[in-house]
């Protein structure tokens, strides 16, 4: 009797196993892998995406800005960058940009004219902003940690705390919307524009809010015990975190799939492409994409 209801177990329990690792990789297109697109940089980040599936990323210690095409493959956009890490598109079609290298948010037109719209807050130089996102009103939403920089002059933080900040639709109101953090740095919000999610990369947990009228945030909530680097969304609401490759997780927390990068770190993620399913993942100097059956959340 004991060995049978052993068996039973072992049997169960290989079932669950199967049909985790199966649903692992139900997201992507059947018998696709990560294709290398090129290695010719020295660190990737940012991956921003445009009105087109055209995708921005940013090869930081280079000081640049580039553009992947899919079928054309990728070229320089904009050199003299601000150091530019995190990337993302506003609703007007210019390209936002943490641009570090003086602690400054950017925004870029098509024809590179650059506009300041943060270069500190309450008169103090920001830690750094790293990464953001924009919500369906205009406003943005940016982390701000502090990795002290070879190219800075100071050596110390004039802002103790590394928080969230939102800059108002307005461009004009710059306010901390929450602190708490050890070193916030991924972020993303859902299109409807009512969850925040940021990764605390220091304490290595990622956390979700519930985004009030005004931009504020609300209800702090534990949503995986994993940091990130950066992070994008599928249609389907699954995050996707970064680190060790790529971990996809369901909008309950839950840990669905693994998507396993050959670089020593990869940095960032998001959808793109001409029907919204590639993923394009920026890792260390290179950059790669893999075909997926669900488009990013915001196609």
């Amino acid at each position: 009797m004991k060995k049978t209801t052993l068996l039973i177990f072992v049997i169960m329990a290989c079932q669950i196993i199967h049909a985790q690792e199966g649903n692992q990789f139900a997201l992507v297109k059947k018998g696709a892998q990560p294709v290398l697109i090129s290695s010719d940089f020295k660190f990737t980040e940012g991956p921003a995406v445009d009105r087109e599936g055209n995708i921005f990323f940013t090869d930081q210690p280079n000081n640049r800005i580039l553009k992947w095409t899919a079928g054309d493959g990728i070229s320089v956009f904009m050199e003299n960058a601000g150091r530019a890490n995190g990337l993302y598109f506003d609703h007007q079609g210019n390209l936002l940009a943490c641009a570090d290298e003086k602690n400054e948010l950017w925004q870029i037109d098509m024809d590179k004219n650059v506009t300041v719209l943060v270069n500190d807050y309450e008169g103090k130089k920001l830690n750094g902003p790293n990464d953001l996102w924009v919500d369906p009103t205009g406003g943005i939403y940016f982390t701000d940690p502090f990795y002290k920089r070879e190219y800075w002059e100071r050596t110390e933080k004039e802002i103790a705390s590394e928080n969230v900040y939102y800059l108002a639709p307005d461009r004009k109101t710059l306010s901390v919307v929450m602190g708490g953090f050890v070193r916030p740095n991924g972020i993303i919000g859902t299109p409807d524009g009512r969850t925040l999610y940021v990764a605390d990369i220091g304490a290595g947990k990622t956390f979700a809010f519930t985004i009030q009228s005004g931009g504020t945030l609300s209800d702090r909530r534990l949503f995986t015990e994993m940091g990130s680097d950066g992070m994008t969304l599928d249609k389907e609401g699954n995050i996707y975190l970064t680190g060790k490759g790529v971990t996809v997780f369901d909008p309950s927390g839950k840990k669905i799939g693994h998507i396993a990068i050959d670089e020593p770190w990869t940095a960032n993620v998001c959808f793109g492409g001409k029907n919204g399913k590639t993923l394009f993942i920026t890792a260390s100097k290179s950059v790669y994409t893999l075909n997926m059956k669900v488009k990013g959340a915001n196609f």
